[in-house]
């Protein structure tokens, strides 16, 4: 291997414990390791209130920017369990996924998309749901909910509709 090989960085897909995506990334941050925790505002509603929580996209998982021969040091935090492996591999996410990610969570340009239009088993451009340049394929559907297969990294994105409205 080349030295250029040993210090390029890859973003990985990272399983946490249950509910610590966001004190983990914020952890691994604090740590100098690039992580991302994609979001998205969800309105809950208690029997007195309701609230806008921020709610992680993909739950018990994280993404992080690390070089290869880094990987093992994100397991110094104890909310950190395995990182996800896809055909044999450690799945690895490209930058354009992270951004299309972003741009998502940030500018919910979900809004004038119909669920009704969707078909189960239909490739979908996700450029029209406002990522970029990132393929999915519908799993579910129906009039209050959206199950969209992220292949790169083998994971079901789902939207409700509720959601999509913020």
């Amino acid at each position: 291997m080349d030295s250029t090989t040993q210090t390029s960085s890859h973003w990985y897909v990272l399983y946490t414990k249950p509910r610590a995506e966001k004190k983990l990334a914020k952890q691994l941050l604090q740590d100098g390791i690039e992580a991302y925790c994609p979001t998205r505002v969800e309105v809950k509603q208690w029997s007195d209130r309701k609230k806008k929580i921020e709610t992680p996209i993909l739950p018990s998982m994280i993404l992080v920017n690390i070089p290869d021969q880094d990987r093992p040091l994100v397991f110094d935090r104890p909310q950190a369990v395995r990182y996800l492996y896809w055909l044999g591999k450690p799945a690895k996410v490209s930058s354009k996924e992270v951004e299309s990610l972003r741009s998502m969570a940030e500018d919910s340009q979900f809004e004038s998309q119909e669920l009704q239009s969707l078909r189960p088993g239909e490739k979908l451009d996700m450029t029209a749901l406002g990522f970029e340049q990132i393929e999915g394929t519908v799993k579910f559907v129906n009039a209050k909910e959206c199950w969209i297969i992220l292949e790169h990294i083998g994971y079901v994105v789902k939207f409700k509709k509720s959601q999509l409205e913020l």
